[in-house]
């Protein structure tokens, strides 16, 4: 089953992109509207966007934590429909995807998932999806996409552990031990000693019958 991201940890990722990144988007988008409606004009414009697409996504995560599914759907849709690049819509369609994993529905994740990745914003938030894609196709019996998917994006920083054990997985499923096993190797090397997800590693690599020098684990 795919191992979910937790909200913090996908805020985070949202805010630390925004941190990098924001000055330069807000100056490009100065640039090409300025010529139209001014600089004042924006900011009032790129405020109000923001705080309507946050009132979406607040709007849907009151109504998931309650349980009700079937009414978040509409703020989502809001949410795909007005704001496709925010981030907000990002991390909202990451969210519905686990409601539907939890509400049975892995056809409709799989479709959530898809949609973030197509569309994820900042880049953080795509690479979560791609993971989180995989592993369901995966879990669907879809063994060839989930490769074809975890292995698409090179450029996986801050993300080599968790692409790499499931990429160990997905081999794992097809048969493929021995470069299953060098999958979990590279997963386990890229993760801290002491790490919880070490163990787990290692008893995966240890059914596989490789016992590792180093474990990190006592």
């Amino acid at each position: 089953m795919v191992e979910a991201y937790n909200a913090h940890d996908e805020g985070e990722a949202v805010k630390k992109w925004l941190q990098e990144n924001g000055s330069a988007i807000v100056i490009g988008l100065v640039l090409a509207f300025g010529g139209l409606f001014g600089f004042n004009q924006w900011q009032a414009w790129e405020a109000n966007t923001k705080a309507q697409a946050f009132a979406e996504f607040e709007a849907m995560n009151e109504l998931l934590t309650d349980g009700q599914l079937d009414a978040a759907i509409a703020n989502f849709q809001n949410l795909q429909d007005d704001y496709s690049s925010s981030p907000y819509t990002s991390m909202a369609a990451l969210q519905m995807g686990r409601a539907r994993i939890e509400a049975n529905q892995p056809e409709l994740a799989i479709k959530h998932y898809r949609f973030a990745l197509e569309n994820g914003h900042p880049k953080a938030l795509r690479l979560v999806a791609r993971e989180r894609l995989a592993r369901m196709l995966l879990d669907q019996g879809e063994a060839d996409e989930a490769l074809a998917i975890i292995t698409a994006e090179p450029d996986i920083n801050g993300f080599e552990a968790r692409f790499a054990e499931t990429r160990g997985d997905i081999l794992f499923a097809q048969g493929k031990n021995e470069e299953a096993i060098t999958a979990y190797e590279e997963a386990l090397d890229e993760l801290e000693e002491g790490s919880g997800d070490r163990a787990l590693l290692v008893l995966k690599l240890e059914s596989l019958g490789v016992v590792p020098e180093e474990t990190g684990v006592s």
